[in-house]
């Protein structure tokens, strides 16, 4: 009996037929100038249309992380890199190679939820779960993603509003429940009040809850970053500024100078 050869890829995300484009099975000319770009977004990525509470969410998402003037190292960088390539796209990808560990990294707090949340629910609280799991993290010199901010103290006001339209919007949950309680065992232990849930972590701790897996959070949040990097880039671009450098009086030079000949000669 003959089996069937499996295709080389499969997906259902989108489809071109006879003429027309299917975005998870719909007629991508039904959706323009009717469904949102937060809705799209979410159709394409879960594979169904959203609520309307997790279209708002989205929304609020896609918004909460638009730009942080030159204090983010993808747009200084995307702006480094025009002013050596005069490209939209070179410095659009340089930003996004960016993104990472340190700031756009929801998926960080994603894998952490996800990996804390069933012991938590099993413990007679979350106060009592938090308080175990964080003396075990600090013991073994562990972080708890998404937490603290280089500006803001006691309260990062991106994270509340996010936490506020959560709550509006019905998708607030036990997994943020449970981070905020992490949280608090934290600046309870180290004695550190003013460290905040920043709005990454924020973000995270609520796609998660309501069903995104952690490399699509940290997509989400460089989607909501790009609108900043085009304007950035697109400003780099028209003020003809040839070749950044950073000025030397920003830099501490090692001054020592060496003979080569002598150094090579005696080596």
């Amino acid at each position: 009996m003959s089996v069937e050869k499996s295709r080389y890829w499969q997906t259902s995300i989108s489809d071109v037929e006879n003429n027309t484009v299917y975005i998870r099975g719909y007629d991508l000319g039904d959706l323009i100038g009717k469904l949102s770009f937060p809705e799209a977004t979410f159709l394409l990525i879960r594979g169904r249309l959203p609520t309307t509470g997790e279209t708002k969410m989205i929304d609020g998402v896609l918004c909460s992380v638009l730009d942080y003037a030159l204090k983010k190292p993808g747009t200084a960088a995307a702006r480094f890199c025009v002013s050596s390539n005069p490209s939209m796209v070179a410095g659009m990808a340089t930003a996004v190679l960016s993104a990472g560990e340190y700031s756009l990294a929801p998926d960080q707090t994603g894998h952490f939820l996800n990996n804390t949340i069933s012991a938590a629910r099993s413990a007679e609280s979350f106060d009592e779960a938090a308080t175990v799991l964080i003396e075990n993290m600090r013991a073994k010199k562990e972080r708890v993603p998404g937490l603290g901010h280089p500006a803001f103290r006691f309260t990062d006001p991106r994270a509340q509003q996010l936490k506020a339209l959560a709550v509006e919007c019905g998708v607030w949950g036990d997994m943020c429940d449970w981070y905020e309680a992490v949280h608090k065992a934290f600046t309870t232990q180290a004695n550190k009040p003013e460290i905040v849930i920043n709005e990454v972590g924020m973000m995270g701790a609520i796609l998660a809850q309501m069903g995104f897996t952690p490399a699509e959070m940290t997509g989400l949040a460089v989607i909501s970053t790009l609108p900043g990097v085009v304007a950035h880039i697109s400003e780099e671009m028209q003020s003809k500024v040839r070749i950044r450098v950073i000025p030397d009086d920003s830099v501490d030079y090692a001054r020592e100078r060496h003979s080569f000949s002598e150094d090579y000669l005696t080596r």
